[in-house]
């Protein structure tokens, strides 16, 4: 025992190998096909602030506001179980296209609506755009970055949905003080215009080499891992392993992709379907999303009334998620994906406890005391600060490098449509259950959903760090997450 105490001791003294740097063309493909993730996000951020003034112009009950929030969540599973199969079909670029083209059309809807069903048309197929950007962004950068920057880049959505988060509350208060009929319709249809820049940016993005073998292109494969690796031999070790692959799947062909997800799966895909579903449920289920949009109401019940006050307290709040979500991104190629996602999730835990304590004293008290309305502030920081530290990003990277090559596009909406179910799920019930046991109530039950999350994370996660994709598959075989866990 004292000699292997030794060894990790000389080992952890020993110089690592630096990494490699960044490949300047598989970086602007990332963030290309990143970009149409900051359409959910702005989505998020706006609404926040936008249902306070439609509630009052369209005269809608509190129920319908709850609706009207999570149909674009609950809309976009069809979209994100539609973008497998679509995305292996016509490729994983012109996917990218179609889900910013029908996001256009509902941004359109949402600006112009006279009237409340209206409102709702553009919600539902704004929704299915963003179904299909979150399925296909971060397939699509997986599938293009080397395996020793893919965390980096394949956490681009993220990065992109809470810079969208920021961009939606700076909005909130920059039109705050237009004409009521006016200022959430301006809002809601300003998103329309980055989904007409990413439609013409996409064209001048390479398609993924993975797609290009299974379609049988391999010269067209072998020109873009070119241009993605630090040198040719690079290229040609990457693309031996995508045709190794691209051959196991050829011998699956016939045999169906979804019978092999759900009928008969093997003991290594059942693990990589519990791993990627239970990491995508517990991201919604954590009610960062419902947190988000509704951090007007919860501070409204705190005692803060005055709208320009709630509005500048979600801009303080976009700004840390934005700030802890690039570390978490810079650093997630360094320290791997599970310190980060067990940091992120017991930070949430405690964070959700502290709002709970706040929000219910609060709750209890005539006064409003200022320590407790900081307290609660502080708490909402923290807890989005660490979403983005952990589940936020890493369930993106996780969920589009787990799934082997026959099965990634399928298997990745699968995941991604469980995803948009329970984030709609959430987002459609949190203020009717919150009004049952009220917000305090609501923020205790939502922390211990993230410390089950964490003893989940820790039994069932495996470490992908420094893995090609063609590598991460051997993780779930017999003793693959025991391993996982001794190799930190």
């Amino acid at each position: 025992m004292g000699t292997q105490m030794e060894a990790i001791q000389v080992e952890s003294l020993e110089p690592k190998p630096s990494s490699p740097p960044l490949n300047r063309y598989a970086l602007f493909a990332a963030l290309l096909a990143s970009t149409n993730s900051i359409l959910l996000g702005y989505d998020i951020g706006v609404m926040s602030g936008a249902v306070l003034y439609i509630k009052d112009n369209l005269k809608i009950s509190s129920t319908q506001v709850e609706i009207l929030v999570g149909s674009l969540n609950v809309c976009s599973l069809v979209g994100s179980l539609a973008a497998g199969k679509t995305s292996d079909y016509i490729g994983r670029r012109y996917t990218i296209v179609l889900a910013a083209a029908t996001f256009f059309i509902g941004a359109i809807l949402m600006g112009l609506a006279p009237s409340y069903p209206f409102l709702m048309a553009g919600r539902i197929i704004a929704g299915i755009g963003v179904g299909y950007a979150l399925m296909i962004a971060p397939v699509y950068t997986a599938e293009l970055s080397p395996a020793m920057n893919r965390g980096l880049l394949s956490s681009f959505p993220e990065i992109f949905i809470t810079v969208g988060i920021l961009l939606g509350y700076i909005s909130n208060y920059a039109l705050s003080y237009l004409p009521q009929h006016l200022n959430w319709r301006l809002m809601l249809g300003i998103a329309a215009l980055p989904s007409v820049a990413i439609g013409i940016g996409v064209t001048s993005m390479p398609e993924s080499p993975r797609w290009l073998v299974m379609k049988g292109r391999v010269q067209e494969a072998k020109t873009v891992l070119i241009r993605t690796s630090q040198n040719e031999e690079e290229a040609n070790l990457r693309l031996a392993e995508i045709t190794k692959a691209a051959s196991v799947s050829a011998q699956w062909a016939g045999k169906g992709v979804w019978t092999e997800l759900l009928v008969h799966p093997t003991r290594s895909v059942r693990r990589i379907l519990i791993a990627a579903i239970g990491m995508n449920f517990f991201m919604q289920a954590s009610g960062n999303d419902a947190v988000v949009y509704y951090t007007p109401e919860v501070f409204k019940a705190a005692g803060i009334h005055k709208r320009k006050q709630l509005v500048v307290i979600t801009i303080i709040m976009g700004i840390s998620k934005a700030s802890f979500v690039l570390l978490s991104a810079l650093y997630l190629d360094r320290f791997g994906r599970r310190p980060l996602l067990l940091l992120g999730t017991i930070g949430m835990t405690i964070s959700l406890a502290a709002l709970g304590l706040g929000s219910k004293f609060l709750e209890h008290s005539t006064t409003k005391p200022t320590w407790a309305i900081a307290l609660s502030v502080l708490a909402v920081c923290a807890d989005v600060s660490f979403f983005s530290i952990g589940l936020g990003p890493i369930t993106w990277v996780y969920s589009s490098e787990v799934f082997p090559l026959r099965l990634r596009a399928q298997g990745t909406s699968l995941a991604v449509s469980v995803n948009r179910l329970v984030s709609g799920a959430v987002a459609m019930s949190f203020l009717s259950i919150s009004k049952e046991i009220t917000f305090g109530g609501m923020f205790f039950v939502l922390s211990g959903i993230m410390a089950t999350a964490t003893v989940f994370f820790y039994f069932w996660i495996p470490e992908t760090k420094g893995k090609t994709l063609e590598e991460i598959g051997a993780l779930f075989e017999d003793d693959a997450i025991s391993d996982g866990r001794e190799s930190e």
